[in-house]
């Protein structure tokens, strides 16, 4: 176990990279400074990946979305919900079937569901996020 670092990370930063869809990007959390930024995954300068290589401990590649956290977060969202209609049409919009429709469509006509969904979506990206700063010894940030 390394040694705990107390940087200041903006909040939104990291909630950018641990959401961010895009497999063209890579993340990096700079441990000394507590900035987070990203590159193309063919980001051409040698010198960069080798100072990123060779200073491994302070340049953190940051996991990026999570396709299947997302199947499960939305399995349990919609166990939750209590309209049996909206259920219904939730899960069989979930296992793919058509023509019932994008989820994110769906829940516009339910808005307090929406927000629900959004809530539930947060609070586990958090959760990851933190479960990250812990197993990286990093404890530190600020929620902007």
């Amino acid at each position: 176990m390394g040694v705990m670092k107390d940087v200041e990370i903006v909040w939104d930063d990291l909630l950018d990279a641990f959401e961010n869809p895009d497999e063209e990007l890579i993340y990096f959390l700079d441990r000394d400074t507590g900035e987070v930024f990203f590159v193309p995954v063919d980001y051409e300068d040698d010198a960069f990946w080798t100072e990123i290589e060779e200073d491994e401990e302070r340049f953190l590649p940051i996991p990026g979305y999570d396709y299947d956290h997302e199947r499960k977060l939305l399995h349990e969202f919609i166990k939750g919900v209590n309209n049996p209609g909206l259920r219904d049409l939730l899960e069989r919009s979930f296992v793919g079937k058509r023509p019932y429709g994008r989820m994110d469509d769906i829940l516009s006509f339910y808005p307090e569901e929406m927000e629900r969904l959004l809530a539930l979506k947060e609070e586990l990206t958090t959760g990851r996020i933190r479960q990250w700063l812990e197993e990286h010894d990093i404890f530190s940030f600020r929620e902007s």
